[in-house]
């Protein structure tokens, strides 16, 4: 049967949707039921029931012969396949791909990370699918009826871009090509600050800026309870903020930017520049333990250059919270209390620097788990923000807090 297309495969899409959630909600139901439950004809329902099934996403579990009354043939009970991932959210960063995988139900049945080094978008793709492939291996899950792909780059959001200027058309084309489903594609740290946003305690964050330290520096705002990308899509783009004047050459030709000073490869590359035998993550968090004397100089420097860069910031926008994450602050905690020192001394005193700067409530996997975020849209923090409309048959409105990796 040839694969629906525009309005078709929307509609579809949106079928399949509702008979999920309606599975979801209820637990096993007979077609009867389901065709009472989201109103579609006896026909309609069959169709797409048999392609769940085929594809996995959904099983047989059962009859009703034990509620049934009369004479008749038993009916079949369907449910969901509990091994059947249908949201991807992948976060591709510079030197390593992570990879979660949402049920049905909104649960995060699998997640995971694979390094490649600095490589090319080959060499990325080929680490994720290999990932993917691995991940099934080791959970049971497969990937037969995925209803969206979420993804994450490390560059500014791709919306509007000519061709050759990133690597989104290409990587759109590839996912929706190998699972027939949606692609949503953003900035992989703005994904992260959605994720954080949501998860802030007491409720979704109105008013947010967050920083990304790894292998690059990014960030995202939430500006009025909504994330925001900005006129060109660069919205929180702080790891290009000049930090340094006439500093070192950044990766996108100019001088000085935060993400020369600031990033785990910036930061160990000053640290053997001044003597000292460290060339890995591992290397820096032993230092960060033992408090050398120049690692801890090295961490002041850099964590002063954030300050006074979040500090512009702060005052500009005013934000309730600065929440600092990345590799860089999980192996070395001193660097939020150096960060939060240079604010003290850059801000108004109405500002209190220690309430207003923390730490991640999530991991490594901020930026997959706002890429599945981005697919559900299930939060106000994303009404009216960038939607392709092939990505509203996965429409949600559910806590965010489910999606957390037990």
């Amino acid at each position: 049967m040839p694969r629906p297309h525009g309005v078709h495969a929307l509609v579809r899409r949106t079928h399949e949707g509702r008979i999920l959630e309606a599975l979801r909600e209820r637990g096993p139901l007979s077609r009867g039921q389901i065709a009472r439950k989201v109103g579609l004809s006896r026909t309609t329902l069959s169709e797409i029931t048999s392609s769940l099934l085929a594809r996995g996403a959904i099983v047989v579990v059962d009859t009703d012969a034990a509620e049934r009354r009369g004479s008749g043939r038993p009916a079949e009970r369907l449910a969901l396949d509990p091994r059947s991932g249908q949201f991807l959210g992948i976060d591709f960063g510079h030197r390593r791909v992570h990879i979660s995988v949402a049920d049905a139900a909104h649960e995060i049945v699998a997640s995971g990370a694979h390094r490649y080094g600095d490589a090319d978008w080959t060499e990325r793709l080929k680490g994720a699918f290999g990932l993917l492939d691995r991940l099934g291996r080791e959970t049971g899950v497969h990937f037969a009826a995925l209803q969206g792909v979420g993804i994450g780059i490390p560059f500014s959001t791709p919306y509007g871009a000519s061709p050759g200027e990133d690597p989104a058309s290409d990587l759109r084309a590839t996912f929706e090509d190998h699972f027939g489903t949606p692609v949503v594609i953003d900035n992989n740290t703005r994904l992260a600050a959605l994720a954080e946003a949501i998860e802030m305690p007491g409720g979704a964050a109105r008013d947010l800026v967050y920083v990304r330290l790894s292998d690059g520096v990014g960030g995202g705002l939430v500006v009025g309870g909504r994330l925001v990308s900005g006129a060109n899509g660069v919205a929180g783009e702080l790891g290009h903020v000049r930090a340094v004047p006439d500093g070192r050459r950044c990766r996108c030709g100019r001088r000085g930017c935060l993400e020369t000073v600031a990033s785990v490869p910036a930061i160990v590359a000053e640290c053997r520049a001044r003597g000292v035998a460290v060339t890995s993550l591992a290397d820096l968090e032993s230092a960060t333990w033992l408090w050398h004397p120049v690692v801890d100089d090295v961490l002041r420097d850099a964590a002063g250059a954030l300050g006074r860069v979040l500090a512009a910031v702060t005052l500009a926008l005013n934000p309730a919270r600065i929440v600092v994450g990345g590799e860089l602050v999980r192996v070395a905690p001193v660097f939020l209390r150096h960060v939060v020192a240079t604010l003290r001394r850059e801000l108004f005193t109405t500002h209190d620097a220690t309430s207003l700067v923390r730490g991640p409530s999530l991991g490594d996997d901020d930026g997959s788990l706002g890429a599945i975020a981005a697919l559900y849209h299930q939060s106000l923090l994303i009404v009216g923000y960038q939607e392709p409309s092939t990505t509203a048959a996965v429409s949600r409105t559910r806590s965010f807090a489910r999606m957390r990796p037990t």
